[in-house]
């Protein structure tokens, strides 16, 4: 009987993650190049990515940083060229760059509206689009994984901008799987619960956090770890026929409500 490849190695794959400076993105760079993947780290913030070009490149990975404003067109345009002359053609992109604004909807801006869907959404649509064009003038194909949110198909209080955009990306995901299936491209949304982090640390452990925490089914926030399974799926060649899909991890959360 012939054994089945493992469908899970990334070994000379390339891929790109955005937003790779701290939390879900650093760790998703990690994963990926555990995995065998050469990592195009991209940030606004230089500095954390050289920090974990080293940490990566001292467990024998591959890893290059590179300056990224995913609300630049030209920016992107740079960041992927410059990728794929490093490391060669991308066929794994995490599109997890992206930023959230607290604050009761009557009090929210023009510029805190345009500030959160910038990034979350037109960002993304820049990033996959300037991959996906590659991917598909190249013929290799790839996945094109956007880093949505639970709250992109259920609504929250006092983050309207977020909420919109993350539904927004959701909606995206979806448009281009149809489009881009003919390049072999699988465009997926993976849809994050409370996933604990430096960034919301502090809230999660507070009194308001404490009463969310007990409406999660698991009754625990998520940790980083948890996506793994999910974030390999979808990057690997196992997901070869999953395309316009949103996996949710979250606890039982959304299925709760």
């Amino acid at each position: 009987m012939t054994l089945i490849p493992n469908p899970f190695d990334l070994n000379g794959k390339a891929a790109l993650v955005t937003g790779a400076s701290s939390g879900l993105g650093r760790h998703a760079a990690l994963l990926l190049a555990g995995a065998g993947a050469k990592v195009a780290l991209a940030a606004r913030r230089i500095e954390p990515l050289v920090e974990l070009e080293r940490q990566i490149e001292s467990q024998d990975g591959r890893a290059i940083p590179l300056r990224l404003d995913v609300t630049d067109e030209a920016s992107v345009r740079d960041c992927v060229a410059a990728a794929e002359t490093e490391l060669g053609a991308i066929s794994i992109l995490v599109n997890n760059a992206g930023i959230g604004e607290t604050k009761a909807a009557f009090d929210v801006t023009e510029d805190d509206w345009d500030r959160v869907v910038d990034t979350n959404l037109k960002g993304a649509w820049l990033v996959a689009q300037e991959v996906g064009r590659h991917m598909a003038h190249l013929g290799h194909g790839g996945s094109i994984i956007n880093i949505a949110s639970v709250l992109g198909l259920a609504g929250s209080q006092r983050i309207p901008a977020y909420c919109a955009s993350k539904g927004g990306l959701i909606s995206l995901t979806r448009a281009l799987a149809v489009e881009w299936a003919r390049h072999d491209i699988r465009v997926n949304a993976l849809a994050p619960g409370y996933i604990e982090t430096d960034i919301n640390r502090a809230f999660l452990a507070s009194p308001a956090g404490d009463s969310l925490r007990k409406r999660i089914p698991f009754r625990r926030f998520g940790r980083s770890e948890d996506l793994d399974g999910a974030l390999m799926l979808l990057a690997s060649d196992a997901s070869r026929y999953i395309s316009g899909s949103v996996l949710v991890v979250d606890g039982a959360h959304s299925a709760a409500l």
